[in-house]
């Protein structure tokens, strides 16, 4: 399996409406797609009050690929959310059973 940790730092001020696609764009967007097997979602907390992230457990490459496509290391961006998002990050793991 794969964990997929996906990053956005806001535009100042953007928060509120990022917020928005958030909950009503990606989060049910991420549920639906085949091959995610966990979703965490994580809103702003403390001294960054404008950053999310959402980890995914994918149940192999090939299902994350075929969501984002062969370059599978670069941010997969919704149109309606370019505009408030300032920075993303992307980073992968091979996800360790305990």
């Amino acid at each position: 399996m794969i964990m997929r940790i996906f990053q956005v730092t806001t535009h100042p001020g953007k928060e509120a409406e990022f917020a928005r696609f958030f909950h009503e764009v990606a989060i049910p967007m991420m549920k639906s797609t085949p091959g995610l097997v966990r979703l965490l979602p994580g809103l702003p907390h403390g001294d960054h009050p404008n950053e999310f992230s959402m980890v995914m457990v994918w149940d192999s490459l090939d299902a994350l690929k075929a969501f984002v496509g062969e370059d599978y290391t670069n941010p997969h961006i919704d149109p309606s959310e370019a505009d408030l998002v300032k920075f993303r990050r992307i980073s992968h793991y091979d996800l360790i059973e305990i």
